[in-house]
């Protein structure tokens, strides 16, 4: 007897192809019919009225530390996700020194020195979701080098390539970049090109927060391109975005200098969060000495530890408040003690920007999230895939439902080297996930960030159930993935 039978739903299998009616079984972590079930079973579901996909594969997270905090994964699994990507923008939590604290976002106490060790950590906590790691150049950089402005010495170069190489052995997808933050802004576009040729002999990916996401968008993408170009690697762009209101529009430019290469026999991805706002690490934004006026304007708080009462706050308004200009205030927050814990919200971006990507082909779908549960985080921690859904697939019809669930799920475990997920196909791991086209939607806004979305109705990992209409199960089926190993 078969675990479970999904019957009368409506299948969106994942390759973008039509939606068609049928019944789904599952037994002991895989897809064994797809049709007219006649499996008995020992759970009977039934799924009139609504979508079996695929499960969501967040593509550009933030969650190496939360794994091991948040095994349950609760922000994760109520989106519909059943897979996450992380060591995105430069930060991972591998390697490290057993004992200290990370060098990812989370800067948790590592029990681990590399990919290996720091499986066996997540998987033995019953974490509830899948993860696939990058190997994070800012976090390797620091690791190596004690002056981080400098150029790295053969010496410390080779170390480098042998942290990216090891991780590689050890099943990550490829090398992350985070070229706008500290370490990786001091390198140089050569340092880059020589850690990702040691992704070249894996067929992995470079992964990269380019050096520039505003002014400088469309020279920032010619890096990210030669890099790829010269180690001979995909390339897959972070969060793709034009940042401050003199660069809007730019996206469509990017975008053909993507598809121009793309056209001339390259690989490239990318990725988006359907939001105006970025987020990330405050200090990492702003010259004390000369804090950007515009920018200062346009920061909301998210978490800061100094000033809890200012979180959820608009920067202009605790300025006023305060007395003092919001550049001042900019100075005032990340001077104080934890003031460089600080994340911030950044309202930059032009919705027309979002849509553009949003039509694109090769734009997948990432969070990029910071879990820090203690504060009031980005909305998209919890509400980014079913607001695709809901606002620009039902509401605005941007994009089909079938061509939003590929970009995705097959897309994005395609790139990532998730073997056989992604699809509802008989084989495939039975990441799955049922939701109610008509309902699905985010609820969580910037002023009450931590509000589970509505619509998804049941998720499993592997097989298990892990939530069940607005439960979560507890139950762990999540592995910490190794790249093209099914």
């Amino acid at each position: 007897m078969a675990d479970t039978v999904i019957r009368n739903v409506s299948i969106v299998d994942g390759t973008g192809s039509k939606m068609f009616g049928g019944d789904v079984v599952v037994d002991e972590g895989r897809i064994v019919e797809v049709g007219s079930a006649t499996s008995k079973c020992n759970e009977e579901v039934d799924g009139s009225g609504l979508v079996l996909a695929p499960g969501f594969v967040d593509v550009h997270t933030h969650d190496d530390g939360a794994l091991i905090q948040h095994p349950g994964m609760a922000f994760k699994v109520s989106q519909g996700c059943t897979s996450v990507v992380v060591g995105n923008c430069g930060f991972s939590a591998v390697p490290a020194v057993n004992g200290e604290k990370t060098l990812d976002l989370s800067n948790i106490e590592s029990q681990w020195q590399d990919l290996e060790g720091y499986r066996r950590v997540v998987e033995a906590g019953n974490v509830a979701i899948n993860s696939m790691m990058l190997m994070g150049h800012n976090t390797i950089r620091s690791l190596e080098m004690k002056d981080l402005r400098d150029q790295p010495t053969d010496k410390q170069l080779e170390s480098m390539r042998q942290h990216v190489k090891k991780g590689m052995e050890q099943g990550a997808c490829g090398l992350s970049t985070g070229l706008v933050y500290k370490p990786g802004r001091w390198s140089q576009t050569e340092e880059i090109i020589e850690l990702a040729k040691v992704v070249n002999p894996f067929e992995g990916i470079y992964a990269t927060h380019m050096r520039n996401e505003n002014d400088h968008l469309l020279d920032a993408v010619d890096e990210a391109l030669l890099i790829g170009k010269e180690a001979q690697v995909a390339v897959q762009i972070s969060h793709h975005k034009a940042a401050g209101k003199a660069n809007w529009g730019k996206v469509g430019a990017s975008l053909s200098k993507i598809d121009a290469a793309v056209a001339a026999g390259m690989r490239v991805t990318l990725d988006v969060y359907p939001y105006t706002a970025g987020s990330g690490p405050m200090i990492q934004y702003f010259n004390l000495a000369n804090p950007d006026k515009e920018l200062a304007e346009a920061i909301q708080l998210a978490s800061c530890p100094a000033f809890r009462e200012y979180e959820g706050r608009m920067l202009v308004d605790i300025a006023d408040e305060l007395g003092i200009s919001p550049a001042d205030a900019v100075v005032h927050i990340l001077t104080a003690p934890e003031g460089s814990k600080t994340i911030c919200i950044q309202h930059v971006m032009d919705e027309a920007d979002v849509i553009t990507n949003l039509e694109h082909s090769l734009v997948m779908i990432g969070s990029d999230g910071l879990p820090d549960l203690e504060g009031r985080p980005h909305p998209r921690l919890y509400g980014t895939f079913p607001r695709v859904l809901g606002k620009y697939v039902r509401e605005q019809k941007i994009v089909h439902l079938e061509e939003a669930v590929r970009r995705m799920t097959s897309l994005s475990c395609d790139v990532h080297g998730l073997k056989e997920r992604g699809r509802v196909v008989v084989g495939g791991w039975a990441d799955l996930v049922l939701f109610n086209p008509n309902q699905i939607v985010d609820m969580a806004t910037y002023e009450e960030p931590q509000q589970e979305a509505v619509g998804v109705q049941r998720v499993w990992v592997n097989g298990r159930s892990v939530y069940e209409n607005g439960r979560h199960t507890g139950v762990g089926g999540g592995r910490v993935l190794r790249y093209n190993v099914a």
